[in-house]
């Protein structure tokens, strides 16, 4: 599950290292795939770990560990805020736990790479409806065809609370992007980001402890869940902060396009999760239209 970096970039700089062009843009470009490797491998590891804990006491540990390392990390003051701001917070880390429950649940039922291929609907549905270009549709019914190929015409081939799961935790990630804005720009650097992550890890503890108990303190799982914890939300967080401040955010979000396929490889690496060639057809679907769509809404920007 790839995570929006709207709440952790900083303030644009131009870079002053020497070098060529080229080699400036691979930089950034490098970060960014490098962040989405370690997501959709954390992702992957994670689903690894759910028959010691269960998905729910997964998400769990993974944000109160990453949360923890992001505080210490940070150092958010949490005086000198509105009433406002605590309000977006409050948002930003619900739509945080929310995508992430339902995320992990959906991984729990189905292939990673189709999970992430029907989670990636919410921010391609989002952008079409806030281009409201003609063209958009296109790219909207190119998605809904790969759609329609990965549930084989009726998801019965996928688990089917599965994919509702997944689904859902589209929905929930389009709302954490807008969200995301918001605390990106109401806070500095990573400090919004740590404090919904704090809060996000808050709403999910009940849930993880009803599940889990006593399994969360097992010192071998608090381990692979720390690992997790880093490789899915830290280590890109951090990626994504440094490829920001010299990468367009059209570019940025057309390399995020490529999130279904990083899991794919990550589910079949790790989870042994082979694709049929249907499936592969309707990632790639999905793929082109979400890169269709921001290049169109890059488009539309410039003109």
């Amino acid at each position: 599950m790839p995570p929006d970096a709207a709440a952790v970039s900083g303030p644009r700089v131009a870079p002053a290292q020497p070098g060529s062009a080229a080699g400036r843009r691979l930089g950034p470009v490098a970060l960014v795939v490098a962040g989405g490797l370690s997501v959709q491998f954390g992702s992957a590891v994670a689903v690894l770990l759910m028959p010691r804990a269960g998905a729910l006491g997964v998400v769990t540990l993974r944000l109160v560990l990453a949360a923890a390392v992001l505080l210490i990390v940070c150092r958010p003051k949490v005086r000198g805020y509105s009433r406002a701001d605590w309000g977006t917070i409050a948002a930003f880390g619900a739509a945080m736990a929310g995508m992430n429950v339902l995320f992990y649940q959906a991984a729990d039922r189905i292939p990673l790479g189709a999970a992430v291929t029907l989670e990636v609907l919410g921010p391609l549905i989002l952008s079409v409806v806030a281009s409201r270009r003609l063209m958009n549709l296109l790219w909207a019914g190119l998605a809904l065809g790969g759609l329609v190929l990965l549930g084989g015409g009726g998801f019965d081939r996928l688990d089917p609370l599965g994919a509702v799961f997944a689904l859902a935790a589209g929905a929930m990630w389009a709302a954490y992007i807008v969200f995301s804005a918001r605390t990106g720009r109401r806070f500095p650097q990573a400090d919004g980001l740590a404090l919904a992550m704090a809060f996000g890890a808050v709403l999910t503890l009940p849930l993880g402890i009803a599940e889990a108990g006593s399994k969360l303190l097992v010192p071998s799982t608090i381990g692979l869940a720390l690992a997790v914890a880093l490789m899915s939300s830290v280590l890109p967080y951090t990626l994504e902060l440094l490829a920001l401040r010299r990468l367009p955010a059209p570019t940025f979000a057309i390399l995020m396009s490529l999130e279904p396929a990083i899991a794919a490889a990550a589910g079949f690496l790790i989870l042994s999760q082979a694709l049929s060639v249907t499936d592969a057809v309707a990632i790639a679907l999905v793929i082109v239209a979400s890169m269709g769509a921001v290049r169109t809404q890059s488009r539309r920007r410039k003109e």
